[in-house]
């Protein structure tokens, strides 16, 4: 397996003026160049991957942007434009009456090589979904599954090209796509309309797409997915629980409603009697999360990794990476109850006010989690006035002063395995028996109850403030009754208001 990269560095470093083009080509680390920031008034800069640098003492003038925009195509709705045949990407700041003063010149790579560690998912034929934070190669590897679609499975690839970032500016795509055809976009709020235009008029076998992000977009995928068509995509969000706590894009991994169950049937699954549950098949079969340029998660199947997560369980995880031979490294990690999650050495005693020491472990995460489930924090700095310690697993192990104090102290120790929501959720479930749903259950059953209000005449029902993930949660439930829903107000007052 080996890693190829081509850049059309020339290309990019021919349309800047001549004194910058010419000290970037004495760099020696030229050939790593990730962008060029030309600001009206301001010192121009280059960014590399580990540094950055002046360009020049003189501040950029109009007369270097406009050098520039003479040489490259025509800005779109987006702001962004290219150079033709090319994959590089210039994006433009506006001031108020619409002249651009400043640019961003990002270099356009193809990096063939990089679909390697998840090319057996494509061959499947299953619909794929990539996730993972800005820069992290989303774009890359897409390029690469449609090229491979193309030339190594010989299927009728369609890319839907909304900014020209897949296949480069011009009307001729680039060679890093293969014999994929690639349909542009004019304008972003279209996508969702090519997409369908696409699969209409075109007989693909395969799409691939960039940047899910809106409603209409998500509903063409379901609609691309229902008739066949594999559909290789990237969307907003940097994990599985990222997309599922999105209201616009939960419908990709098969939407998150609100069930009532009866007594009996509560009894026996061992709930509350409102739960969350997923409504439909998922539109991707797999979600990849690109955690770094040679590391992958993978949920070969969502539905069962949504419904682990809806239920408080650990999600059933494949973890790839590329070693330094660039061979294929792969990890299964086991799915195991969710009692063995937390390791507890001693029980709390019930109805104690809990005061948390914590040691090792994410405050932030810790308390993010809490504040989802509406349970109110009580963390200590000073040991001695603490009556749960909260520990990883890592340090518990090492046996540091800090554990063995609380153990002399006979303060019942929580273990945390690992920093995951689910696990922290499933730890403060143990720790706080009483609060572990009631106020989530309070908070959906307020929005039902608006909702009832709504559809028998009122005109509009604020709801309690309440957290992030809630407010998702009973937008949900308006948007589940075809009502509007929004939210108002500032944290910790902000709540949902429901209305026709």
């Amino acid at each position: 397996m080996q890693k190829v990269i081509t850049d059309d560095l020339d290309a990019l470093l021919s349309i800047l003026p001549p004194q910058i083009r010419q000290l970037l080509i004495e760099q020696e680390d030229a050939r790593e160049l990730l962008e060029v920031i030309l600001d009206l008034g301001r010192t121009p800069e280059a960014r590399f991957p580990h540094r950055e640098m002046a360009l020049s003492a003189k501040e950029v003038d109009q007369a270097d942007i406009d050098y520039i925009t003479a040489r490259i195509g025509i800005f779109g709705d987006d702001n962004r434009a290219g150079i033709e045949r090319t994959l590089h990407r210039i994006s433009a700041f506006r001031n108020r009456k619409g002249r651009i003063v400043g640019l961003t010149c990002r270099v356009g790579r193809a990096v063939y090589g990089t679909v390697d560690i998840i090319k057996d998912l494509i061959d499947s034929g299953k619909s794929v979904m990539l996730l993972g934070r800005p820069g992290v190669g989303k774009t890359t590897m897409l390029r690469e599954v449609a090229r491979v679609l193309a030339d190594d499975l010989k299927k009728r690839v369609i890319v839907v090209d909304t900014s020209n970032e897949i296949a480069g500016d011009g009307d001729i795509p680039h060679p890093a796509i293969g014999h994929a055809r690639r349909m542009q976009v004019s304008t972003p709020t279209m996508q969702h309309a090519v997409m369908i235009e696409a699969v209409e008029n075109h007989m693909p076998e395969a799409i691939v797409i960039d940047e899910i992000g809106t409603e209409l977009e998500t509903q063409a995928a379901r609609t691309i997915a229902e008739r066949g068509v594999q559909l290789v995509g990237t969307a907003h969000g940097n994990t599985l629980e990222n997309l599922m706590m999105n209201p616009t894009l939960a419908d990709l991994v098969g939407g998150i409603q609100t069930v009532t169950l009866g007594d009996e049937e509560a009894r026996r699954r061992g709930t509350q009697k409102s739960i969350l549950e997923r409504m439909a098949p998922p539109t991707f079969d797999i979600v990849v999360e690109i955690q770094d340029w040679d590391k992958v998660a993978i949920h070969p199947d969502v539905s069962e990794a949504v419904d682990s997560i809806l239920r408080g369980q650990n999600i059933p995880t494949e973890v790839r990476w590329l070693d330094e031979n660039r061979e294929v490294r792969i990890e299964k990690v086991v799915t195991t109850a969710p009692s063995r999650e937390t390791v507890i050495t001693k029980p709390t005693a019930k109805g104690s006010t809990q005061k948390l020491y914590l040691f090792g472990v994410n405050r932030g995460r810790i308390e993010q989690m809490a504040g989802e489930m509406g349970i109110t924090l009580d963390i200590v700095e000073n040991l001695k006035k603490a009556n749960v310690f909260i520990t990883s697993k890592s340090y518990f192990r090492r046996r540091l002063p800090k554990v063995r104090d609380a153990e002399a102290a006979n303060i019942p120790i929580y273990v945390l395995k690992s920093s995951t929501p689910p696990q922290i959720k499933q730890m403060l479930r143990s720790i706080f028996p009483e609060e572990k749903t009631d106020s989530l259950n309070r908070a959906l059953v307020e929005a039902e109850q608006a909702v009832d209000k709504v559809m028998n005449g009122e005109e509009g029902v604020e709801l309690s403030p309440q957290s992030a993930y809630i407010r998702r949660l009973q937008h949900l439930v308006a948007e589940r009754s075809s009502l509007s829903s929004q939210s108002l107000g500032r944290e910790p007052n902000r709540r949902v208001r429901i209305y026709k």
